[in-house]
């Protein structure tokens, strides 16, 4: 029990209390967005495509507050991160329940999505820094796999409170969590940096090595499945049940929580399996090869009812587990100086993919229909995926304490 017992201090403990708020203020919309929108007067006919356009402001603001938090993590620390993130979107989600009108709406998604930016880099980083080598990929999935229940609890607010509620809810568990990171210690190697004389946080550092710049952007693309799969199949489930003959009505809030205890679980297994076996790529190439299989079972339902759609909705979370071995990737790739600003933006930067991916799919879909657009889509992204992983480093075994040098 001794040998595990770091993976219980508090810097954990805060930093998946802090990403399970996260992903219940980041999903509330998901899960609120056909009752919010209709009490706002938008037409049952234009409910997907004004949920289209606030999915991709509020993934706009997550791009440019990933740039924003990931600098400021490696110049100010990693906690003034967890510190002004979290109050930013916590203000930003109790203003979005007072909005009358879908402009408000959109402005106040694009400011809780900078504030939701900094939440999970930041924590991934932290946690990363003061694990040892052999509990840090255990860790990480437990900051993961904790988080990832937020999903569950934005559903089972959004059934028994009005939306206006749901966004009061998330803004106040977050103006608590607040008071509870004021014990939380700042990670010793970004101590030792700061008082080196080492230049932080530069971004453009990422452009100016053609080695460093294929790791960033293979760091990133190798998660854009993931975020095809939340922002298109399960954001937009109703629909995608409606096309597909499926006999019953699918509400979103439920799709996102299968589909997220799933993914919990899929984290959970895939940072296990990864340190049993020692190694990061050889998992994430698995997964990326369950979640092709997965999209084919949801698009091409071989049952249809509501039951199995809910089924068909779990295997897509469960097969995109890789979200926390994805970003661990990412704080495993650089040095001290150059960690926070990639471990945040690389997450951040496949949430902002949503946007062109559903622009993508909104051509598409006017062309060959709901379903086949989303096929052509999603394997794209696997694809992308698939090659992208080829330009990253195994880092397993990587230990923590080096720099990014000019």
């Amino acid at each position: 029990m001794k040998d595990i017992k770091p993976l219980f201090a508090l810097p954990v403990i805060v930093a998946a209390l802090g990403y399970f708020v996260d992903i219940y203020d980041l999903l509330l919309f998901s899960i609120v967005r056909i009752p919010s929108l209709q009490s706002l007067g938008v037409s049952s006919e234009a409910l997907l495509d004004k949920g289209e356009l606030l999915l991709q402001v509020q993934m706009t603001g997550l791009l440019v507050g990933g740039v924003i938090w990931g600098i400021m993590g490696d110049k100010r620390g990693r906690l003034s991160v967890l510190f002004g993130s979290i109050l930013l979107y916590s203000l930003a989600n109790i203003a979005n329940g007072l909005v009358t009108s879908v402009e408000q709406y959109a402005i106040l998604r694009f400011i809780a999505g900078v504030g939701l930016a900094g939440e999970l880099g930041a924590g991934i980083t932290l946690v990363s820094e003061v694990l040892p080598t052999r509990l840090r990929g255990y860790g990480t999935a437990l900051v993961a796999t904790v988080g990832l229940f937020g999903a569950v609890l934005a559903n089972f607010v959004a059934k028994h409170f009005d939306w206006q509620t749901t966004y009061f809810i998330g803004g106040g568990l977050g103006l608590l969590l607040l008071i509870a990171r004021a014990s939380v210690f700042e990670s010793g190697l970004f101590i030792k940096v700061k008082e080196a004389a080492v230049e932080r946080g530069n971004f453009f550092m990422l452009f100016t090595n053609s080695a460093r710049f294929k790791k960033f952007i293979g760091c990133i693309l190798i998660g854009l499945p993931i975020w095809y799969v939340i922002g298109i199949l399960i954001t937009f489930s109703p629909e995608f049940a409606k096309a597909l003959g499926v006999d019953g009505d699918i509400i979103a809030g439920d799709a996102v929580m299968y589909s997220y205890l799933a993914l919990a679980v899929g984290d959970f297994a895939s940072g296990f399996i990864s340190q049993m076996i020692k190694s990061r790529k050889k998992i994430v190439l698995i997964f990326i090869f369950l979640t092709l299989g997965a999209i084919l079972l949801y698009l091409f339902l071989p049952i249809k009812t509501v039951t199995f759609f809910y089924i068909a909705c779990g295997i897509l979370g469960f097969s995109i587990g890789y979200w926390a071995l994805f970003v661990t990737i990412a704080a495993e790739q650089f040095g001290t100086n150059l960690r926070s600003t990639v471990a945040t933006i690389v997450p951040n930067f496949i949430r902002g993919t949503v946007v062109p991916i559903t622009l993508g799919f909104k051509f598409l879909r006017g062309e060959m229909g709901i379903v086949y657009a989303a096929l052509i889509v999603g394997v794209i992204t696997i694809i992308i995926a698939l090659i992208a992983l080829r330009s990253i480093d195994e880092t397993y075994s990587r230990e923590m304490n080096y720099l990014e040098e000019d």
